[in-house]
């Protein structure tokens, strides 16, 4: 068997178990339930929505014509990763944001910077852009063509993001985490 059947299969796989299940769970976290009615009605529920919203859950590639990304193929695990580590950066822009606030001075130096990050992927363009404006400090202002447009409340936080040279390592770990 080839190996790209596998994947292919492994992530069709995906797209159907994965939907359903997160659908059921939120059911039962919802109604607090464990009822047979409540868990059958629950079941179906999730599974007819699934159904329903399948064809909604396939993402065109942004450079590629004709390919797509399914919204449930994702890394799990190093996307697990990504996430403490972003929560940690969260908290030190947290800490540095009201070292500013708290400041008599307030040392702001606002500053609108760009930068370019290529990718195939829309969820790999759309967990950057949320990325960066969950992160206090900054907002993304705007992502076309591959240019996205942050504000950031000063220029440590814009150079974090996008360095006079390389690659931010916001960036550059949803790069790595989608193989861009």
């Amino acid at each position: 068997m080839n190996v790209n059947t596998n994947q292919t299969r492994i992530k069709q796989y995906k797209q159907l178990f994965i939907p359903p299940l997160v659908l059921f769970v939120f059911w039962l976290i919802l109604t607090g339930s464990f009822t047979a009615s409540s868990l059958i009605m629950g079941f179906l529920a999730a599974v007819i929505i699934s159904w329903l919203c399948a064809p909604l859950l396939n993402f065109p590639a942004v450079h590629t014509p004709g390919k797509s990304y399914a919204a449930f193929d994702l890394p799990y695990f190093k996307l697990f990763f990504y996430l403490l580590w972003l929560l940690w950066e969260i908290f030190k822009a947290d800490v540095r944001v009201a070292l500013i606030v708290l400041n008599p001075k307030l040392p702001i130096d606002p500053c609108v910077v760009t930068f370019k990050k290529r990718a195939d992927n829309p969820i790999a363009l759309a967990l950057l852009a949320n990325s960066i404006t969950i992160t206090p400090g900054t907002v993304t202002v705007d992502i076309k063509d591959d240019l996205f447009t942050v504000h950031a409340l000063t220029k440590d936080m814009a150079l974090s993001l996008a360095p006079e040279e390389g690659v931010g390592e916001m960036p550059q770990r949803v790069g790595n985490l989608f193989k861009e």
